[in-house]
């Protein structure tokens, strides 16, 4: 665990958290490679605290994004310092809190969400958010500054009526909505609002000082009419027509902003309120006698689907949305009215698949509507996560478990599918409900003289696991053992645990390959006690098991032959000196592999630290090393003299003519 620091307000998340004046004050107190800078603004209850960046990354700040803003506040700094900053767009750290110093809320607004907070990386300015009908008259956030940015989201509501109204007689007071007001940065006007036939012949809004009329082309609602057509939107999902009395189908149109215009304007005259359903939701016990109050008649009217409320089921006011809706980006711009009546949507389909790669199975199986639940497991469908299908970046891929064994993937994202999910650029990680499940374990040995009481340390710091423990024993050569190792696995990936491993106690066995990737071996990092590196030599290897069954060996390293990923968490210590023997071949071994590997800036460091690091009094790691570089040269590199390192007998016999070594009795 890194350090953790803050500044003001303590978060009261560890213990061992400390306050400092700033980043550079933390960097001059810190004790650990990287720490935390933390702020008690966040709810960090499903944090993981472990992550760190990738090697070519340890000199970057890494900063989070909250629901609000690209940077929460939130960062992990290397002690060392930093040249830039990396910003990671998930997961998602919430902000909860919010200092009430800095906002401004004028009277008459409804509760406003103040954990909203402003871009870090932004000049220092005053933030001035909207209502539902101007970009001003909600709160301001005062960072200091004259500059003023305007805020479109989120969007305030007022609920109180000003003063300036003047009402002519016989005007329906009760169809109006009266909490309407002007832009603040307009100069002062007499605002004079229609009628439904006119222009003129409605309520006039008087500014203080006006002497020019602006008129409002906002249209007077006066009817108690309650909609009775029924147009049902087409998610190709094969469910279209199960709604009863529907007018018309019409096809979803990429968004649900687009695909509404586009009906508005083809209904025209024929009807003024209509519903517009989904034929991905139930509408079995669902009211359509619903109407809503006289005010709201005009606005758009939206019910919520499985919870989630950009939900799929509208009730529009057609000349109204016909008019004004182009005059706004998004849809929730508009005047919405978020009802709280929820519609279920109908079950996704569930794609059941034995591969080991989410994105190949996107890539290759096809479905019927909008999302789909890809799943190798046998999955019990329940209460999913509601994806909202209003634009594109709300429509998430969305992994429910850390190895992302099942997971909802829309339509939308297949064609960015190439070789990953990750490919697509909207991945929601924030609802891993469900747990996968835990890989097996393979104690693979051929000789090792440590082999039984590694086996034993191994036995002892997983027997209380649900990971499934195996051990393979005695198979010739390299190649036979990895084999004989995924026989044994009854997971897609195992844990290889290698004899000559004493693995470290508290490594986490709940760790999980990443199924939205392609399938791929993941080698952890392993610490040397002979020469001091840390990397994957020797180190645990998560399997896949099908890779590994495929592979003859063709390539100088069986894991490198396929797809392959470095984890760097310490697996354990790869203690190999045991006997000249096996000291001596380990040290052949891998720098044949590092010598035919260059050039290369890491693995040149790594083979001269194989040739110059060696704290055994009979140095028989240098040996080996300085033998596998003399071997490589006689040899030109050529790949088959290469390849004969594979098999053990070789190795002994070279051993023997080379050092006069003889193997292990």
């Amino acid at each position: 665990m890194f350090d953790v620091f803050y500044s003001g307000i303590k978060p009261n998340q560890f213990a061992h958290e400390r306050e400092a004046e700033s980043i550079e004050h933390a960097q001059s107190m810190c004790g650990t490679r990287y720490f935390w800078w933390i702020t008690y603004l966040c709810d960090y209850s499903e944090w993981d605290w472990l992550w760190e960046p990738v090697p070519w990354q340890s000199n970057q700040r890494h900063a989070w994004a909250s629901q609000w803003q690209k940077d929460s506040g939130t960062y992990l700094v290397p002690r060392s310092g930093y040249t830039d900053t990396n910003y990671h767009d998930a997961p998602i750290i919430l902000r909860v809190h919010s200092d009430n110093v800095n906002w401004t809320v004028p009277e008459g607004i409804e509760a406003f969400d103040v954990t909203w907070h402003p871009d870090p990386t932004e000049p220092v300015m005053t933030y001035q958010f909207g209502t539902q009908h101007q970009r001003t008259g909600g709160p301001r956030y005062h960072n200091g500054g004259t500059l003023i940015k305007y805020v479109d989201t989120p969007r305030a509501v007022k609920i109180s009526q000003d003063s300036y109204w003047t009402i002519p007689d016989g005007a329906d007071t009760d169809s109006f909505d009266w909490t309407w007001h002007p832009d603040a940065t307009d100069p002062p006007y007499t605002y004079q609002f229609g009628t439904q036939h006119q222009r003129t012949g409605g309520p006039q809004y008087h500014v203080p000082g006006a002497k020019d009329t602006k008129f409002v082309g906002q249209l007077v609602i006066r009817t108690n009419r309650v909609a009775t057509a029924i147009y049902e939107i087409d998610h190709m999902d094969g469910a279209a027509g199960a709604i009863p009395n529907t007018t018309r189908r019409v096809r979803y149109f990429d968004n649900y902003r687009d695909t509404l215009i586009r009906l508005a304007r083809s209904i025209g005259p024929e009807h003024e309120f209509v519903w517009i359903c989904s034929s991905i939701c139930d509408y079995t016990n669902f009211d359509f006698s619903w109407h809503p109050e006289q005010w709201q008649a005009g606005m758009l009217h939206v019910f919520a689907s499985d919870g989630e409320k950009f939900g799929d089921t509208f009730f529009m006011h057609v000349p109204s949305f016909a008019h004004r809706a182009e005059q706004v980006a998004l849809l929730e711009w508009y005047d919405c009215n978020f009802v709280g009546i929820n519609v279920p949507r109908r079950p996704i389909p569930v794609i059941t698949h034995a591969l080991d790669s989410q994105a190949k199975a996107v890539r290759t199986l096809d479905w019927a509507g909008p999302l789909a639940l890809f799943t190798t497991t046998d999955y019990v469908l329940g209460n999913l996560v509601t994806v909202p299908l209003w634009r594109e970046n709300v429509k998430t891929v969305v992994p429910l478990s850390a190895g992302a064994a099942s997971v909802i993937v829309p339509r939308t994202a297949v064609p960015y599918v190439k070789t990953q999910l990750y490919d697509y650029p909207y991945i929601d990680r924030t609802h891993r409900m469900l747990k996968d499940q835990p890989l097996d374990i393979v104690f693979i040995d051929n000789g090792e003289r440590d082999a039984d009481s590694n086996f034993t340390h191994l036995n002892s710091v997983t027997y209380n696991l649900e990971n499934r423990l195996h051990r393979s024993s005695g198979a010739t050569g390299r190649v036979a053992a990895y084999h004989a190792a995924a026989e044994m696995s009854t997971t897609p990936w195992f844990f290889a645990v290698f004899a000559k491993l004493q693995v470290d106690q508290n490594f986490d066995w709940s760790w999980q390959p990443d199924r939205m990737q392609q399938a791929k071996h993941y080698i952890f990092h392993a610490k040397n006690p002979v020469n001091g590196l840390v990397y994957g030599h020797q180190a645990m290897i998560a399997y896949n098991r099908r890779l590994t069954l495929a592979n003859t060996g063709h390539g100088l390293d069986f894991t490198l032959d396929d797809p392959h990923e470095v984890v760097p968490i310490v697996s354990g210590s790869a203690n190999y000196y045991t006997s000249s023997w096996m000291c001596w071949r380990t040290a052949f071994r891998e720098v044949l592999k590092l010598r035919a590997s260059l050039p290369d800036i890491e693995n040149e460091y790594r083979l001269n630290q194989w040739l110059t690091k060696d704290n055994t009094l009979n140095q028989w790691s240098i040996k080996g090393a300085q033998d596998a570089v003399e071997y490589y040269e006689s040899v030109n590199g050529d790949f088959e003299q290469l390849r004969k390192s594979y098999e053990w007998a070789w190795l002994a016999t070279h051993a023997l003519i080379k050092r006069g070594l003889t193997t292990d009795p």
